[in-house]
């Protein structure tokens, strides 16, 4: 039997095996990005990134990724949906009150959830393949790889106006990770695009961060700016945020083609402790400990708890007026950090006015 047939059947394994641990999609590609070089370097240029400075670092290996992982020669693209069991997500964002937290992290975090799944996958393909030397690494999320760039062209989903993923029958709503593998798999066909003349992502943006079709300005975008950045947010953005605290979910939830998406099947991420039901106020009086407590195991605890806070004073800030959270902000002034001092001096004249109308 000659090798393109048995990698095709170990193509056809792989897959199976995939969908048997709970993935939701499984492709393969090649490596070759040269065609993602350069709009990506002209996006570094033009300063989109903002604070994330390590997505200017490692060029050489994100284009490259047999310079990552010696021996590569495909790379096995794995999609898996997150959308939790909360059907109450539009109302919560309009809520005034509450803290939305961007659907992704009201489960456990997905770092270490895709990594063991595709860590599994991985032993199972050596298993399956004894006579072949096989070599691998698995990736979520993690090192410079271009994960989105991959699983496009091993046949996921395109790139969206918004510059995530879309699945045709799945919407947007799922995670992906990789594995760097040196067998000389068949490769899954790129899917044409489907976004048409849709502008819905650009047009309900709340900072404008799309700033054309499959350009984002990170610098803008509530998601970096409530996650990422780790400085003040700025002034012009404040309103803009509402009461969103951790991300946010507004391009994918106005896109067209989520009416598909579906309940996520994967436990560790259904809703943990009712996070999409949590307050402002609440959110607000926890203390160090307990935010610790509370996330742990969440992605949100890598936002740390000084940032913590100052998001969510921008959220009492644009809550109704209230002499509780008036007197809740000044409460935290004495015991906090100039940053998110800052913050809550702005909540606090937010309030202030508020009640004087």
């Amino acid at each position: 039997m000659n090798e393109q047939i048995i990698m095709k059947r170990i193509a056809k394994k792989i897959k199976s095996i995939g969908l048997g641990l709970g993935f939701d999609q499984i492709g393969i590609s090649d490596i070759n990005l040269e065609h993602a070089k350069k709009p990506y370097q002209d996006w570094i240029k033009s300063n989109f990134q903002g604070d994330m400075s390590y997505l200017k670092r490692h060029s050489d290996l994100k284009f490259n990724p047999k310079k990552l992982v010696p021996n590569t020669l495909r790379v096995i693209s794995a999609r898996i949906d997150y959308f939790p069991n909360d059907r109450n997500t539009r109302s919560t964002l309009k809520n005034k009150d509450k803290a939305y937290i961007s659907r992704y992290a009201l489960g456990r975090d997905y770092h270490k959830v895709i990594r063991s799944k595709l860590k599994k996958l991985s032993e199972k393909i050596k298993a399956e393949v004894k006579e072949h030397s096989v070599e691998f690494r698995v990736f979520t999320d993690s090192a410079p790889v271009l994960e989105v760039e991959l699983a496009e062209k091993a046949g996921l989903g395109w790139r969206g106006k918004h510059t995530l993923l879309i699945n045709k029958d799945h919407g947007s709503w799922f995670f992906l990770g990789e594995i760097f593998i040196n067998l000389p798999l068949p490769t899954d066909s790129k899917l044409s695009n489907h976004c048409g003349s849709c502008k819905a992502c650009i047009d309900i943006c709340p900072t404008k961060a799309i700033i054309a079709p499959y350009k984002l300005d990170a610098r803008k975008c509530i998601s970096y700016l409530t996650i990422e950045h780790k400085g003040v947010i700025p002034l012009e953005y404040r309103k803009a945020i509402g009461n969103r605290i951790y991300g946010c979910d507004d391009c994918q939830l106005i896109c067209p083609w989520n009416k598909y998406s579906k309940v996520t099947n994967e436990h560790d991420f259904l809703i943990r402790k009712n996070l999409h039901t949590i307050s402002l106020i609440e959110s607000f009086k926890l203390s160090k400990e307990k935010f610790e407590t509370l996330f742990n195991g969440s992605a949100i605890l890598r936002l740390g708890y000084e940032r913590w806070l100052r998001n969510i004073a921008i959220g009492l800030g644009n809550a109704k007026k209230s002499k509780e959270i008036l007197l809740l902000l000044n409460k935290r002034l004495s015991d906090t950090s100039p940053m998110v001092k800052e913050h809550i001096n702005w909540a606090i004249k937010e309030q202030s006015d508020k009640n004087l109308q």
